[in-house]
């Protein structure tokens, strides 16, 4: 947000606020005004109209989302396995809950106009193809088997976001701790189901 002055930047948050609570067909600029603490001319002065600064609100989050994502998902060409997909589960599930509004938001577009899936796709899109390069960079240095490093990728995912959507939205809490909780899902994804 830093291209935006400090006016800018408090009716953003407001916005990003008041689309928590409301969500977004019940979010109004009038609503929004008096969250910022603004005249609502001045939220049409500086965005146009309602839909301008919702655009302009989600992608705000959304970036600081998919930064944070980035950090998470990186990684070093000497990772192990166990210690790449350990470290992003735990790095997910420490993210403090306010970086899950933008996930609440995404979940809640997808729900309300599902021909409209942009946030969780660009979310999943960042994630996935950190996962993917990951997987390739293990294949060429002979560290696992030729597989469909995509299909891979898909599935530590889904493990990951759904468990942290689970534990952070939902507040669906497993009852392990997060370390037990990873290292049973890589003993599963090392070695399958099979007795």
């Amino acid at each position: 947000m830093t291209e935006f002055n400090s006016t800018d930047k408090k009716i953003i948050k407001a916005t990003f606020d008041t689309l928590q609570k409301e969500g977004v067909t019940k979010t109004t600029t009038k609503k929004i005004a008096a969250e910022a603490g603004v005249n609502e001319v001045t939220i049409f002065r500086k965005f146009q109209n309602k839909n301008n600064l919702v655009e302009i609100t989600k992608e705000c989050y959304l970036q600081r989302y998919l930064d944070k994502m980035g950090e998470i998902f990186d990684f070093e060409d000497d990772f192990e396995i166990e210690e790449y997909l350990q470290s992003n589960f735990i790095g997910i599930l420490n993210l403090p809950e306010e970086e899950y509004s933008i996930v609440r938001l995404a979940l809640e577009e997808v729900r309300d106009t599902p021909e409209r899936k942009q946030l969780i796709s660009r979310i999943t899109g960042v994630i996935m193809d950190k996962l993917d390069e990951f997987f390739q960079s293990q294949i060429e240095k002979g560290k696992i088997r030729e597989v469909n490093t995509r299909v891979l990728a898909g599935m530590c995912f889904s493990i990951t976001f759904q468990s942290a959507i689970f534990w952070k939205i939902y507040d669906i809490q497993p009852n392990v701790e997060t370390k037990q909780y990873s290292e049973n899902f890589l003993d599963i994804l090392y070695n399958g189901i099979k007795a």
